[in-house]
């Protein structure tokens, strides 16, 4: 039973008694004990609830009227014994008049608990004039008339502060997990629908911004900052030259040090410094830095970090600008983020059930028909020539078959663990895939401390996996070469064979290629197909402004 069969059954249970007792004390005798019996055999389907709700509805008005009824025998009853003249012997049964009308509030059913009062009032009524006392109609009766009033009216309050109660409780508790997050989605796409360009990418949102606070404040090179996971920052987006003329920083993102970036993240507050944040600039130069972190409520989302050449670079109008399109932009930067991580979350899952239906499903049943070919060919008699080598062909293929679907099974699987990097989970792929085809795999990795947003790794993983799954499927390649550098905000990943090569390079009417060129354009990349000489094909993914210009 529910928490409400429990509390009505302790409360009929506890009420039967308290009301048998009333009634013996009040009339003396035994024959009224009829009507308690007859009230606990209308309790049973509301105590033990039956498939049929209109039965237990049935038991509770059967109670209702039973109330009605017993209370003007009871009063009569009561006055012929001499313990309660004048009608009042009906106060002994009309307390259990709030079982049924409670147990109705506590299922829910509200207006149902109003029909079983309306019932009772009726039931009052009609039985008040049904019993006569001294030779009159009970209802006539002053006793019995202010019993039954101080009765109904103690039992309508109680069943309203019974149904606020549950209302309460139930607005306290937590809803369900999937409930409550179908509701969150589903307000997610209404407002993703009516953001401007209706994006939700982080990237974009930290370049339009640094677009923004150039024309408010002089600034030679600025970056926004997020948390990127292990006491570090990540670089959403940058701009300005750097010392050597390239267009990458290497900005300061270790929180645990003494810097403007740490100090501002830890007090949520703008800092302004002399020395540069871009780790190696020297000592010596003149440097005007703002840090200007990007809160929403009490959160910090992201940074905001600009620097000048020159003193007095940031004067406190210019101060008041930046930290107004911050604090703009810092709700925008963290609903992107949280929208981020809850597509890859989506993403995730569906692969993996993914994975799952295939493994069990189509992969169990081709190595079951894999099985019986091989029963096939075991009872094969002698001289049937043609059809063994039909079947041994035939169980050849299922076994091809059967290893794609599992390196299938192994892309699908395959993720940057949070714990791990983007270049490990391309090298662990890389080797895999080579081994399955006999590949010899060269990788050349070069990693950073700090992290790209966790969407941008995603399909990162998944074009290079394209890539490589493309060479070892079509290429007919003896090596495989993989590079991959990350340095957020850039990276380069490089996947070459020495294969067969591709005589056109267009995406066009290539799906594989299509759909590479679709992830890297999402994350605002580049993808470049080009010929490896003297053989192969190169196919690799840039974001930043390194690699080659002349990107498909």
């Amino acid at each position: 039973m529910g928490t409400a069969a429990v509390l009505t059954a302790a409360a009929r249970l506890a009420l039967l008694i308290l009301v048998a007792v009333l009634t013996l004390l009040a009339t003396r005798s035994a024959s009224q004990l009829l009507w308690i019996v007859l009230l606990a055999v209308a309790a049973v389907p509301g105590v033990f609830p039956p498939r049929r709700q209109w039965v237990a509805t049935a038991g509770r008005v059967a109670e209702v009227l039973l109330v009605a009824f017993g209370a003007a025998s009871v009063a009569v009853a009561a006055a012929a014994a001499g313990t309660q003249p004048d009608g009042f012997g009906a106060a002994a049964l009309l307390p259990y008049l709030a079982v049924p009308l409670i147990a109705a509030t506590l299922r829910g059913r509200a207006s149902e608990a109003g029909v079983l009062l309306a019932a009772g009032i009726c039931g009052l009524v009609v039985a008040g004039v049904v019993y006569q006392l001294n030779g009159d109609a009970l209802l006539k009766s002053v006793g019995y008339i202010i019993s039954c009033a101080q009765w109904l009216v103690l039992i309508s309050l109680g069943t309203l502060t019974t149904g606020a109660l549950q209302r309460a409780v139930q607005a306290r508790r937590e809803p369900q997990p999937y409930v409550e997050a179908t509701r969150l989605l589903t307000q997610l796409r209404t407002v993703a629908r009516q953001l401007p360009g209706a994006t939700l990418d982080p990237g974009g949102i930290a370049e339009h911004l640094l677009e923004e606070v150039r024309t408010m404040a002089k600034t030679d090179r600025s970056a926004v900052l997020t948390a990127g996971g292990g006491g570090r920052l990540m670089v959403l987006a940058q701009a300005g030259l750097a010392a050597d003329g390239g267009e990458r920083h290497d900005w300061e993102t270790v929180l645990d040090t003494d810097s403007a970036i740490a100090e501002a993240w830890a007090s949520q507050l703008p800092q302004t410094s002399s020395r540069s944040q871009v780790r190696g600039t020297p000592r010596d130069r003149e440097v005007s830095a703002l840090v200007v972190p990007l809160v929403a409520g009490v959160r910090t989302v992201g940074l905001a970090v600009l620097e000048h050449d020159g003193a007095g670079g940031f004067p406190p109008a210019a101060l008041a600008r930046v930290r107004a399109a911050a604090d703009q932009a810092a709700l925008r930067l963290e609903a992107a983020l949280l929208f981020d991580e809850v597509r890859s979350l989506a993403t995730n899952e569906e692969r993996q059930r993914l994975a799952r239906e295939i493994h069990d499903g189509v992969a169990q049943e081709l190595v079951i028909i894999g099985y019986g070919v091989d029963n096939v060919l075991a009872t094969l008699p002698a001289g049937a020539t043609e059809a063994e080598e039909g079947l041994r062909s035939l169980r050849e293929e299922i076994t091809r078959v059967v290893t794609e679907l599992r390196l299938s099974l192994f892309e699908l699987r395959s993720q940057v663990d949070r714990h791990g990097n983007l270049t490990s989970a391309i090298a662990e792929f890389a080797r895999i895939v080579g081994a399955s085809a006999g590949l010899r795999v060269h990788l050349s990795l070069d990693d950073s401390p700090g992290r790209l947003p966790s969407a941008m790794e995603a399909e990162l993983l998944r074009i290079a996996q394209e890539a490589i799954t493309n060479a070892r499927k079509h290429a007919g390649a003896s090596n495989l070469w993989v590079t991959c550098s990350v340095d957020p905000p850039n990276a380069h990943i490089e996947v070459s064979d020495d294969g067969q090569g591709i005589a056109d390079q267009r995406v066009d009417g290539r799906y594989g290629l299509a759909i590479m060129a679709e992830r890297a354009e999402r994350i605002r990349g580049r993808l470049e197909i080009r010929p490896r000489h003297p053989n192969g094909t190169t196919v690799a993914v840039v974001l930043g402004p390194s690699g080659r210009r002349d990107s498909v």
